[in-house]
């Protein structure tokens, strides 16, 4: 990484600022050698820095800061009544998980590299560098200009029901023709992908990685590809276009993790037009050298996007109708901002603040915050869950990593039929049983069955399950399907962990990612959704660490 003299100045200012939080170093952590720190800064990246923060100040998973996680010289435990930990308690934290939704890395990590990590995080956290527009427009590739792409659909796939799928772990997205399970192509992207949107005309792919490559897919080719692409930062998660009338496929938006920041682009090329900080305040009044774009979705009301910053509690409505003269209206919430979805109206954006246990209501007519609903531990929805409960009509699902439930919120709705249920609004009306580790829920409209993982449990046979609810009886579910065993793959040690259920367009399928470990066999366990049954086990030797799965209907109408 290229660092120029300013920027070394800069970044040692910014430290400077930072305060507390870069003045602890008076005693050192375990002594690590140059390759061993590269070793454990690519590993902090790759499967530690979404839940816990660049800077480890913690968010979804809990600050790492050394003041927490290095024991004093006295061999004092506890500061503040709070337990330190020390280099044999992280190991045995990081290699056996928490029930508060981390995973065990003793199947992922080796002994060496799990003391390994141990040790580096009680050292002091380094500060990335910065990541400027021209940087931004420098990354920037036109691979097929727009000019030389199709007029029409060159192939004859059923583009509708096509599924891009998360390879996790080799930096790729596969596409999946979902009427005859083959796949399609292979297509080279950014690291672990995090998320695939649909352009407003369901023509084009976006497919942001945790690196900050954003890649532009085009589906009316013979063969879909990558089209276009820019590096939007070093870690991301975040992408949506443009979807009001008059705006379709006219610009994309990304948001970075580090450094907090997004980036608005032209829609077809990726042409960089403008880069936004994200620094600021939190709800609670304190500054924050690290507010990452947590999700951003397109309203369908307004020529708005609704950024959600994760550790401000800030959630962003920004007009792009002038993007030169970006207006954007800023609604507190509470903290963590993570993942979250539209209710079934598409009125109101629900988003979970998961570090205070909230959902966070927002209404895109008015502009304003609508709800703040508290919840049980660590709401996790995705992008959550739509359907009318038989007894307090619409209502919007979240699952938890911390708790054994599925929340149920009642949302409005301006269809006259559901007006008896007005007096449940923004409630948790029920919390159907289920178990902690839950990162996905999912149903359809014209489906019978609510789906919920279980991936990040502790348990082997419950993160290789998943859970199916009868809508006529949500007391209890009406089958635990382990997807592990049903996949008719030979058992391993490592976990196979049943992530992401996904419908086909038409409703009557799911989708279940089974991921395992680099060297392991995965798959898509395919559904009937009526019968439950298994009607198809995808593998190939291509498909390595399967996780998300967008199908292109489903992800373009945001339905779920």
């Amino acid at each position: 990484m290229k660092k120029t003299v300013v920027g070394m100045l800069a970044l040692s200012a910014m430290a400077v600022a930072m305060g507390s939080a870069f003045a602890q170093d008076a005693a050192k952590g375990p002594e690590l050698t140059a390759a061993e720190k590269d070793q454990a800064k690519k590993i902090y990246f790759e499967r530690c820095a979404g839940c816990h923060g660049v800077l480890r100040k913690g968010a979804t998973g809990k600050n790492l800061e050394p003041h927490w996680t290095k024991k004093g010289k006295d061999g004092a435990v506890t500061e503040g009544g709070t337990l330190k930990l020390g280099q044999n308690r992280l190991e045995k934290i990081i290699g056996y998980g928490t029930d508060g939704g981390m995973v065990n890395f003793d199947d992922i990590l080796t002994k060496e590299e799990i003391s390994l990590m141990a040790k580096y995080i009680q050292n002091t956290p380094d500060v990335p560098p910065e990541y400027s527009f021209k940087d931004t427009m420098d990354s920037w590739k036109v691979i097929v200009p727009v000019d030389q792409r199709p007029k029409k659909q060159m192939n004859k796939i059923n583009l509708k029901n096509v599924f891009s799928v998360t390879l996790r772990d080799t930096g790729e997205v596969a596409l999946i023709d979902g009427d005859t399970k083959e796949i399609v192509n292979i297509v080279k992207t950014g690291y672990a992908v995090h998320i695939s949107r649909l352009s407003a005309s369901g023509r084009y792919v976006y497919v942001v990685g945790r690196d900050g490559r954003l890649s532009l897919i085009d589906l009316w080719m013979e063969k879909p590809a990558v089209v276009a692409e820019v590096k939007i930062g070093f870690d991301a998660r975040s992408v949506d276009t443009s979807k009001f009338k008059g705006f379709e496929d006219k610009y994309a938006v990304a948001g970075s993790y580090w450094p907090p920041q997004y980036v608005i682009m032209d829609g077809d090329t990726l042409k960089p037009r403008k880069v936004v900080s994200t620094r600021g305040m939190t709800v609670d009044g304190e500054y924050h050298p690290e507010p990452r774009v947590a999700s951003i979705v397109a309203s369908f009301i307004k020529p708005e996007w609704v950024i959600n910053i994760k550790e401000t509690g800030q959630i962003l409505l920004v007009d792009y109708s002038d993007i030169e003269n970006l207006k954007t209206t800023t609604i507190g919430s509470a903290k963590f901002l993570h993942d979250g979805g539209w209710d079934a109206s598409k009125r109101y954006f629900l988003v979970a603040a998961n570090a205070s246990n909230k959902i966070a209501a927002v209404d895109t007519k008015t502009g304003k915050l609508a709800a703040l609903v508290d919840t049980a531990k660590i709401p996790h929805p995705g992008r959550g869950a739509n359907f009318v409960h038989p007894k307090f009509g619409p209502v919007w699902a979240t699952g938890h990593l911390g708790a054994d439930v599925v929340t149920l919120i009642s949302t409005p709705s301006d269809d006259k039929k559901f007006a008896k249920y007005k007096e449940f609004n923004w409630k948790v009306v029920q919390e159907m049983k289920h178990v902690p580790g839950n990162l996905f829920v999912k149903t359809h409209p014209k489906s019978k069955h609510f789906w919920a993982d279980s991936p990040q449990n502790p348990d082997k046979d419950l993160a290789e399950s998943v859970s199916v609810w009868d809508m006529a009886d949500l007391s209890k579910p009406k089958a635990t399907l382990n997807v592990a065993k049903d996949s008719g793959l030979p058992p391993t040690k490592a976990v196979k962990r049943a992530v992401h259920p996904e419908y086909s367009a038409d409703g009557k399928e799911v989708w279940i990612s089974l991921w395992g470990g680099k060297t392991d066999q995965s798959a898509i366990v395919v559904y009937d959704d009526a019968t439950l049954k298994v009607k198809k086990v995808i593998t190939d030797p291509k498909m390595i660490t399967p996780t998300g799965k967008f199908n292109v209907y489903n992800t373009q109408h945001d339905i779920y």
